[in-house]
């Protein structure tokens, strides 16, 4: 298993039309536009040529992180607690390893590569709302700060607990 950054918007819808993902009216246009602006980007996990999972990130700040969205004032306000005020980090805005590739390492292995990843491109700070089981673990255990948990729609509709984690990266 590999992971590279970015690859074919084609190729990668359809992965993500296979997970259920990306569904809704124009979501995929959206994602499209974000990833081709560079407001995000992309990092597929690779496995025998096939994409089995991928990550979406993407540069914020705590003034203007969420700004608009029904939680801006709180996000904000966690963001500054974590950093203080006007700091940039990098939000690792999603995480997806298809289910039969999961339980293998895979997550640990992408968080020493992200983190590294970030390091190298010079940034100093992830943060990641996590609501899955496996990757809270995987946030407590690599020692991210927590700061709290809020109920939040999940990707199919259901109800979960989101944390926000955040990683104050060591200078290389």
């Amino acid at each position: 298993m590999r992971f590279v950054e970015g690859c074919d918007f084609l190729e990668f819808s359809a992965y993500l039309t296979r997970l259920g993902l990306y569904v809704g009216d124009g979501e995929l246009d959206r994602l499209k536009n974000n990833l081709e602006s560079e407001r995000s980007n992309l990092i597929v996990f690779r496995e025998n040529g096939e994409i089995i999972g991928h990550a979406i990130w993407h540069e914020s700040n705590t003034e203007e992180h969420s700004k608009g969205s029904p939680r801006d004032v709180k996000d904000r306000e966690i963001l500054r607690g974590f950093m203080g005020k006007g700091r940039e980090f990098v939000e690792l805005h999603e995480l997806w390893i298809v289910k039969e590739h999961r339980g293998k390492g895979y997550g640990k292995q992408f968080f020493d590569f992200f983190e590294d990843y970030i390091k190298r491109k010079g940034y100093d700070s992830i943060v990641y709302y996590a609501f899955d089981p496996a990757a809270i673990a995987i946030c407590r255990k690599r020692g991210y700060q927590e700061a709290y948990g809020i109920e939040g729609t999940g990707p199919y509709g259901e109800t979960e607990t989101e944390y926000s984690f955040y990683l104050k990266l060591r200078k290389a």
